[in-house]
């Protein structure tokens, strides 16, 4: 990515402390006239059940991949969700952004007959609504951060998205996204300790409820006792297989207009010399694959405010216990809305516009259904 950022968002501070980010003062209201962008896959519970979770985050991880590179690889702020993302943008990119948002829609029509709904608002008509769009940047390692995001609005303007408002016009059949750098190549990171937990914790009153900041800080606090706190890889980063289970996934986000074969059949063999790489420790043209692994698991998103608290996170039975009567005892009180799934692994869906620089993004949820089924337990 290059360093060019909006003017608004090279001044928002960047926080080193994840628990500070509970704090909705920590956060910075979008202008006026900046745009947000949501998506939403149609029946992603459904496929999840049918074993098709890791299609349901390529899709959702297209969303971003596909503004990262209409952008020309400026930083803007953008958060995945599991089965789709939101993001925001300055009123000079609206049209570009909503291009690439409608190009993705008929790719996951096109390639994986997966419905994706689309939508984008002005923050100004967010504000309207009497909600707020409000986001920070956490520095997950030395050289990568993301948005976190606060206020309401971007939970709002998805509502009104899946109510059928702030529809964009459709792209032409055929229609190609960028999706250059998305790929999904590493394997599984199977649980070390007890569980993978898909969590997702919402505010059962408003998005500026004190009682719900406390308790997000009470769930961070605990989970920075597990290993890493809750990381679900360890610390040379995720596993690797070969073949990869994602090969025909990244074939459909890198074929454009080639065959989805030739495609496939250099994802197959880029990944074989990684993994080679990996596994003798041998370096080419200054790229260390173990180094690279390693930043890696660094720059993974396993936890993320959106409106509230998502995290995956590998968790031993304890505190578990302890995470679910914290929960049980909040919802009792009317201070949140939450869900738990549980699962035996994570997984990882990759945006990397450069092997040889950092700023790479991870996005990492549970590899059975993650964020959607947890996510289900609070919309009944």
């Amino acid at each position: 990515m290059t360093d060019a950022l909006p003017p608004f968002y090279a001044s928002v501070p960047v926080q080193d402390d994840f628990a500070a980010l509970s704090d909705t003062e920590n956060y910075t209201s979008l202008p006026e006239d900046w745009w947000v962008g949501t998506s939403d896959i149609v029946g992603s519970t459904q496929a999840a059940a049918a074993g098709k979770y890791k299609t349901v985050n390529m899709v959702g991880a297209a969303v971003i991949s596909a503004q990262i590179n209409a952008h020309g690889g400026a930083a803007f702020p953008y958060i995945f969700g599991g089965d789709g993302a939101g993001f925001a943008v300055p009123p000079e990119w609206k049209d570009r952004a909503a291009q690439a948002l409608s190009a993705v829609q008929v790719w996951a029509a096109e390639e994986f007959e997966m419905s994706l709904r689309i939508g984008m608002v002005r923050i100004s008509e967010v504000r309207a609504a009497g909600h707020d769009v409000r986001i920070a940047r956490f520095g997950a390692a030395a050289g990568v951060d993301y948005a976190m995001f606060a206020g309401g609005g971007l939970a709002w303007a998805e509502a009104r998205m899946k109510d059928g408002a702030n529809g964009l016009p459709p792209a032409p059949a055929g229609t190609q996204p960028d999706l250059t750098g998305l790929s999904c190549r590493w394997s599984h990171m199977p649980s070390r300790y007890g569980a993978i937990l898909s969590v997702v914790i919402m505010p059962a009153r408003t998005a500026e409820d004190p009682a719900f900041a406390k308790l997000a800080n009470q769930v961070v606090t605990l989970a920075s006792g597990l290993d890493r706190s809750g990381h679900p890889g360890d610390t040379s980063g995720p596993g690797v297989d070969w073949p990869p289970a994602g090969a025909q996934l990244e074939a459909h986000a890198q074929h454009g207009q080639g065959s989805l074969g030739a495609a496939r059949r250099k994802a197959l063999f880029e990944s074989f010399v990684a993994w080679l790489l990996i596994k003798t420790g041998l370096k080419i043209g200054g790229f260390d694959a173990r180094r690279y692994r390693r930043v890696v698991g660094q720059n993974a998103d396993f936890r993320k405010f959106e409106d509230g608290l998502k995290m995956t996170v590998d968790c031993d039975p304890e505190t578990e216990a302890n995470l679910r009567a914290l929960l049980d005892e909040a919802a009792a009180k009317g201070v949140v809305r939450y869900g738990i799934h549980a699962q035996s692994e994570a997984m990882m869906t990759c945006i990397v516009p450069s092997i040889m620089t950092d700023d790479h993004v991870h996005f990492v949820d549970g590899a059975s259904g993650g964020y959607t089924v947890a996510a289900q337990a609070i919309k009944g």
